[in-house]
């Protein structure tokens, strides 16, 4: 039994959303390699094309373009997937996945490329109903002013001031 997770990022909208593959369609994807192209026709959402841009194993170890296989391997790696760059010229030894799909991998990652927007139903999931979420402290106080009257800003003349000076010298 082979199944699998696609997650489908549509660019044109910056949208991403997931779908579960199982048995004959997760068949298809057996022995495609990273960066190659094809219909999105098997997968019900349309006809696009999409691109394999990655994926990761049932470990989480992610997959890399430039490894070739179906195993991991261990690297020595400067940057790319897999590695978080601290200072330059720093080399790390990193465990990857190849750039081939094959039975351990639990994870895809594609791209629509073409095509009209894609639309996935998400299975199992009923939508929640949206909850109107308190107001933080601050924008309680905002509000609390907004309500209270406005002091109307007195406009001081250099008499009344003479005046005020006056009184308080005496």
């Amino acid at each position: 039994m082979v199944d699998f997770k696609i997650v489908i990022s549509d660019q044109r909208t910056g949208k991403t959303s997931q779908k579960e593959v199982k048995d004959d369609d997760a068949r298809k994807f057996m022995g495609l390699k990273i960066g190659d192209k094809l219909k999105g026709d098997f997968l019900d959402i349309g006809n696009v094309e999409i691109e394999i841009t990655g994926g990761s194993d049932y470990c989480g170890f992610p997959m890399r373009k430039d490894v070739l296989g179906v195993g991991r391997k261990r690297i020595l790696a400067i940057s790319g997937v897999g590695v978080r760059k601290k200072e330059k010229g720093i080399k790390k030894r990193k465990t990857v996945c190849g750039n081939t799909i094959h039975a351990k991998i639990s994870q895809i990652n594609i791209k629509v490329l073409s095509g009209k927007p894609v639309k996935v139903k998400k299975e199992g999931k009923e939508e929640k109903p949206k909850v109107e979420k308190k107001p933080a402290k601050a924008e309680k106080k905002v509000e609390e002013k907004k309500d209270e009257p406005k002091k109307e800003d007195k406009v001081t003349t250099a008499a009344e001031l003479v005046e005020k000076k006056v009184k308080k010298e005496k």
